[in-house]
């Protein structure tokens, strides 16, 4: 075992859900232990285990984390002072682009499959969805039926998903992604 990390060395939660997220997504939730994720960051398993009780907790962390981070990026849109068809604009321009701008983070928050974690992972996607859902609904010149609203996300989500195999960033399809909001808001009037 090596001697106590210095004190500008020494281990955040930051730095294991970083770590963590790298090793979920190359490796699937099920193959990653917190041993590995010690490894990567060259520390003591133990010292993770300092922030998380288990590897359930550290994946539950993450979720919230970046679910917390797109439903930030939705308030900026929805604080911003602009006619409600351009909101709604940016807030579905908002969702692809918050996709393809942290792939692995939202790889994490909706393609992660295994069971052990989809019970933990109830409460942020829900109150995302709603808060997307409540903003499409105010911002929309029309009113939505839930149905329309999840076919929407479910589009976007479709978008997001596609390019995430092909593309490094959200700069080599916003084009497409405009056109494809675009379809989508003649879609809703």
């Amino acid at each position: 075992m090596s001697p106590r990390k210095s004190v500008q060395q020494e281990l955040t939660r930051e730095m294991i859900m970083d770590a963590a997220r790298d090793l979920f997504v190359s490796k699937g939730y099920e193959h990653v232990s917190m041993r590995q994720i010690a490894k990567v960051l060259n520390y003591s398993h133990g010292a993770i285990y300092y922030h998380f009780k288990n590897k359930a907790e550290l994946f539950y962390a993450l979720v919230e984390d970046h679910f917390q981070m797109l439903s930030d990026e939705l308030d900026l849109v929805m604080d911003k002072d602009l006619d409600p068809n351009e909101k709604l604009r940016q807030v579905l321009l908002g969702f692809i682009e918050f996709g393809l701008t942290h792939q692995s983070h939202y790889e994490i928050m909706f393609l992660i499959k295994d069971e052990e974690v989809r019970n933990f992972i109830n409460q942020g996607p829900d109150k995302t969805y709603e808060k997307f859902a409540q903003s499409v609904d105010l911002l929309s010149e029309n009113k939505l039926s839930i149905q329309q609203i999840w076919s929407l996300f479910l589009s976007l989500h479709g978008f997001v998903t596609h390019y995430c195999r092909y593309v490094n960033s959200y700069e080599d399809v916003k084009s497409l992604a405009v056109s494809h909001v675009n379809l989508l808001l003649k879609s809703l009037k």
